[in-house]
């Protein structure tokens, strides 16, 4: 496909709140819905990023506190009473994708992280 001289592109891309400050993850076409995703912030630290199949985007710290391995990103998606989790894919306790709390032990939890979409254009693409 070609685009007339001008025109843009327009990506969508997922942003997560990091020090106050919106920090662009990927672009939605990066993910697939019902899987995730493992990401590197600016300070180093790990998220898994998921995209739900209603193309809702989520991410949560990547370490399983329980095995500390950095291995959430990997977990299967699922709800429990109406609310988005991941379960771990080494021990299985299951984290809310929107607060990173244990659904399976109280006392536990995981960074979640504020998301959201926003287009961003690029470039024109050159007609050849």
């Amino acid at each position: 496909m070609t685009l007339a001289p001008g025109t843009e592109r327009t990506a969508v891309r997922v942003e997560l709140l990091v020090d106050q400050r919106w920090f662009a993850i990927c672009e939605l076409t990066d993910l697939t819905p019902g899987r995730g995703v493992a990401a590197l912030l600016p300070d180093g630290a790990q998220v898994a990023v998921f995209l739900d199949r209603s193309g809702r985007a989520y991410a949560i710290g990547n370490r399983d506190p329980f095995s500390g391995a950095y291995v959430l990103s990997r977990g299967l998606l699922g709800s429990a009473d109406g609310r988005p989790f991941v379960a771990s894919p080494l021990l299985k306790q299951r984290f809310d994708l929107e607060t990173g709390r244990c659904l399976d032990d109280e006392t536990v939890g995981v960074q979640a992280y504020a998301t959201r979409t926003r287009p961003a254009v690029s470039a024109p693409t050159p007609v050849v």
